[in-house]
């Protein structure tokens, strides 16, 4: 089954920070992970503890996809943030952030 990716405001918000390559990369990542079996652990999406941000976490590089499958809508995946890593710290729309 086919997944549809929706950028929440905030996720729009976070994605327009980003620079030309880093919107290239993630937009490549989100095509390829998320559109079959998002809830699907794997060595760069995983589960997290209950936090602030979102359920679920993609790994791409240094950069961190934060998203949701829609409860209403099963087939909807709701990018909610995006951010980078840098070092021991998460960088999320210019703020560091603790998971």
């Amino acid at each position: 089954m086919a997944y549809s990716v929706r950028f929440a405001e905030s996720g729009e918000e976070h994605f327009a920070q980003l620079t030309a390559r880093q919107q290239a990369i993630v937009l490549d990542a989100v095509k390829v992970q998320l559109s079959y079996a998002p809830l699907r652990e794997t060595r760069n999406r995983k589960p997290l503890r209950p936090n602030p941000l979102a359920p679920w976490e993609l790994r791409v590089g240094s950069l961190r996809v934060f998203y949701e499958v829609d409860a209403l809508e099963p087939d909807l995946v709701n990018v909610l943030a995006i951010g980078v890593k840098k070092g021991n710290r998460l960088i999320v729309a210019g703020k560091e952030i603790h998971i």
